[in-house]
């Protein structure tokens, strides 16, 4: 009885947190959940948007969509799915601004699975050279990976579309993908150092 009664209580993995507010739809707790993750969701935003305050009101939207995607996904990685969702949010805000101005941003999808992949961000004021190196590390992969890579990135294809379009299997595509990452991956740690 003592020690329940002056027992700190632990703090609540994201997990029991996903839970609580799947049983609740308490937005405090919520808001909890997505506080641990705030400054890391801004900081995609940042780097994608470029902007403080276009990257605020992002930040916002994005817990405004979790709000609603929470209750349908299954999240077994937090963190990495709210990585996931605030950076697809932003390429969405890129893409829309595409089609009012005409610039390119497909490629960015792409450069930042590779960077998550070498398990650390680019500088920001470096995009467009990485975007200019990956182009140039895409020339360099044999021909298989840079058509899955163009495929599913640029074309945005699924790997079912893409044994359909390239006649590879499932396996192939999915190892073409793989492989062509970590190629371009490497590429790019080359010139980053």
């Amino acid at each position: 009885m003592f020690f329940r009664r002056f027992s700190f209580k632990h703090p609540s993995t994201d997990q029991e947190l996903i839970l609580r507010y799947r049983q609740t739809e308490d937005l405090r707790v919520l808001g909890d959940l997505y506080d641990r993750y705030l400054h890391l969701v801004y900081g995609v935003c940042l780097k994608y948007l470029r902007d403080e305050e276009e990257s605020k009101d992002a930040a916002m939207q994005v817990f405004e969509k979790l709000i609603v995607e929470l209750k349908d996904h299954q999240v077994s990685n937090f963190k990495s799915w709210l990585h996931t969702l605030a950076r697809n949010h932003c390429l969405m805000q890129l893409r829309a601004r595409k089609l009012r101005n005409g610039s390119d941003v497909t490629r960015l999808s792409l450069l930042e699975d590779v960077e998550f992949d070498l398990g650390e961000t680019l500088p920001p004021e470096s995009l467009e050279e990485n975007l200019v190196r990956m182009e140039k590390g895409m020339h360099e992969l044999p021909p298989e990976q840079r058509r899955c890579l163009h495929l599913f990135y640029i074309e945005e294809k699924s790997y079912k579309e893409i044994t359909d379009i390239t006649g590879y299997d499932f396996k192939q595509v999915k190892s073409y993908l793989q492989n062509g990452k970590r190629n371009l991956k490497n590429y790019l740690e080359k010139y980053h150092d």
